[in-house]
């Protein structure tokens, strides 16, 4: 039997159909189960697990850093970010990579003493980790599907903002300092609907 296609929509047709009949098809396949940042986990400085899914039901402002960085001084505003909002519920947790110019070379206790001594740091704070690339951190893998290519860390104290529900809300670039305008609109945004801690 001979078939007759006479359009190029039905050569199309016709190889759809093919394809749906040669392709395999899961009744298994899942959606990554990875939808939300308190999917994931971090380990804290000083050793301990850190579940991103402790600071559910509260922003979180992560911020990739480095202790020899020319952008180093936005410590000091990280710090007054989470003296200014700690009481509402705004979570700053630092993650340390020395992806970017070898700029956090330190072991965590020496990244640690850096950051009480200089800027007297007391928000969480993990150990370090990749933020780029094929070892990158899952949350960062993550991460960087939500706004596209641009929204990747090019260079330390690059900044996410979670919302308290784990939805990745924002995100601000290395030269955006902590204390930036548009940064306190969009931590504010989130702490509006918060009740009083």
């Amino acid at each position: 039997m001979r078939v007759f296609v006479s359009s190029y929509s039905g050569v199309l047709l016709v190889l759809a159909i093919v394809a749906l009949l040669v392709l395999p098809v899961s009744a298994d396949a899942e959606p990554d189960p990875m939808t939300s940042a308190h999917d994931f986990e971090f380990v804290a400085i000083e050793g301990d697990r850190l579940p991103l899914a402790h600071f559910a039901g509260r922003p979180v402002l992560i911020v990739n850093t480095a202790s020899h960085c020319g952008f180093t001084n936005q410590y000091a505003g990280l710090a007054d970010i989470w003296a200014k909002y700690r009481d509402r519920g705004l979570v700053v947790l630092a993650t340390p990579s020395n992806d970017f110019g070898g700029q956090e070379p330190g072991t965590e206790a020496e990244i640690k003493e850096f950051c009480e001594v200089n800027y007297g740091i007391d928000f969480p704070m993990t150990e370090k980790v990749h933020v780029k690339g094929a070892d990158a951190h899952p949350f960062y893998k993550w991460a960087a599907t939500r706004f596209g290519p641009l929204s990747k860390p090019r260079w330390n104290f690059h900044k996410y903002l979670i919302s308290p529900d784990g939805d990745l809300v924002n995100w601000f670039s290395t030269v955006t300092p902590p204390t930036a305008d548009k940064v306190v609109r969009a931590i504010e945004a989130q702490l509006a609907d918060m009740p009083a801690r």
